[in-house]
């Protein structure tokens, strides 16, 4: 098969399509993942990406060759692949580039009950038995069947958030053309289920993986001025955008303004810790230090990780933790196999909205504390150097505190602080910063970016 290290990242498989991901090799790594988790059977979805069946098909062409059996969910988001992997007990593969251009796709893979995969736990095994060729299967081929889990995925998010009882409001929701377009009817609408006391207004909904109004990654501010001015236009109450494969959610207030994840996390966190006092939340190193003040005022045990799904998910298992929360707006639930999933999240905001009579500017106010730059890229040629020369920077300041838990993180005495990451597929150093007030936050920026592009 060849060197796939070009596709295989830290947690996934992605790539241009027929470039570098074919049926092919899709159909090898379906063999090789049968080979490496086991069992009986395997779960697989696709997004709707024009490639994602063909890719979706061969994949499991190299699971039922190996003998295990393929449960072919069809179309969804994955987060549903993630309820179908574990509501079903198996293992599973999503057919998915999330927020990335039309022309890439690739495989997220889980263990069975949502369980991560990553380059430590199986990925890389998985990447050496495709490249190898694996051996023939010596007994009968599985079979594949098809099973629709939308209505099973639908009920099983109501059962977790009831908002049944929740005053009326108005909702946009910027599917992106993305896979929102075909579970937020069936959650949040009345195609599945009973209607609820929503009102969808619903923005791209229809399925197209070609992106053809803007692309599906809401974490740029470029592709929410649609949600915005949509929100604005209709006098809605909330407005909501998900990526492409609709395992991250990004809401805006009344007025159109972004809530930050991390005051997402603080509210989920909140109501979590409503239901299960003194819990233990899950936030990330770049998450803003309101997320641990407000987990703390409210009982419960703040713990910091490492960026990445794979570190949350371990975490939250170590722990027993009930919620973890990025600043990438990925939300985790041990209700829901510890997998994220922007749909609940999204749910939890409509019911702490739903039960309040105030507006969300006014409620995600106090869950906003600090000043934040957002995440800025910088493209350089010696990435381990620059960071280096900021670390040198600030190495014996008298007010400066350093770690490395991931990339460099340095925190000063008057609460400001910065972390500084590589990226794992780019020449690129990532820098988020936050402080007390915008005016610190300013300065705190431009002085470590004058270092990282010196």
């Amino acid at each position: 098969m060849g060197d796939l290290g070009q596709i295989f990242k830290a947690y996934d498989v992605r790539g241009v399509v027929p470039d570098t991901l074919d049926a092919d090799i899709s159909r090898a790594i379906g063999a090789a993942f049968a080979r490496v988790v086991g069992g009986d059977a395997v779960v697989v979805a696709y997004d709707m990406r024009p490639s994602s069946p063909e890719l979706a098909t061969a994949f499991a062409e190299g699971v039922t060759g190996q003998g295990l059996d393929v449960v072919f969910a069809g179309l969804g988001s994955t987060d549903l692949l993630y309820f179908a992997s574990g509501h079903l007990g198996l293992p599973g593969a999503m057919f998915t580039a999330s927020h990335n251009p039309a022309q890439y796709n690739g495989i997220k893979m889980c263990k069975a009950e949502a369980a991560p995969i990553s380059s430590e736990t199986g990925l890389d095994e998985i990447r050496t038995l495709a490249e190898k060729g694996v051996p023939p299967h010596d007994g009968p081929t599985g079979s594949i069947t098809e099973r629709d889990m939308l209505a099973a995925y639908a009920a099983h998010l109501r059962s977790l958030v009831d908002l049944t009882d929740v005053r009326p409001l108005k909702v946009v929701v910027d599917a992106g053309n993305g896979m929102g377009g075909h579970t937020v009817p069936a959650v949040l609408g009345d195609t599945v289920l009973d209607p609820l006391p929503l009102e969808i207004v619903p923005l791209f909904f229809e399925l197209d993986g070609t992106f053809p109004n803007h692309p599906a990654n809401p974490l740029d501010p470029d592709n929410i001025v649609d949600l915005q001015d949509k929100v604005r236009a209709t006098g809605a109450d909330i407005g909501v955008a998900f990526d492409g494969d609709a395992d991250r959610c990004f809401v805006v207030d009344e007025r159109g303004e972004p809530v930050p994840p991390s005051a997402i996390t603080a509210m989920v966190a909140v109501r979590e810790l409503a239901k299960e006092p003194g819990a233990t939340i899950i936030h990330n190193l770049i998450t803003s230090h309101a997320v641990p003040e407000i987990v703390r005022e409210n009982g419960g045990e703040p713990v910091r990780t490492r960026v990445g799904h794979s570190f949350i998910k371990e975490t939250m298992a170590q722990t027993g933790a009930i919620f973890g929360g990025e600043h990438s707006a990925h939300y985790y639930f041990r209700d829901f196999w510890r997998a994220d999933t922007g749909m609940l999240a999204a749910m939890h905001v409509l019911r702490f909205l739903g039960s309040s009579t105030g507006k969300l500017s006014e409620i995600t106010a106090e869950y906003s504390r600090y000043a934040a730059s957002g995440e800025i890229n910088s493209e350089v040629a010696d990435a381990s150097g620059r960071m280096a020369a900021v670390e040198a920077a600030y190495t014996g300041r008298a007010d400066a505190r350093i770690d490395d838990l991931d990339g460099l993180t340095v925190a000063l005495a008057d609460g400001s602080w910065f972390n500084l990451r590589a990226s794992n597929t780019e020449p690129l150093l990532r820098l988020n910063v936050e402080a007390p007030d915008t005016e610190t936050m300013a300065k705190l920026r431009d002085d470590v970016l004058a270092i990282i592009r010196a």
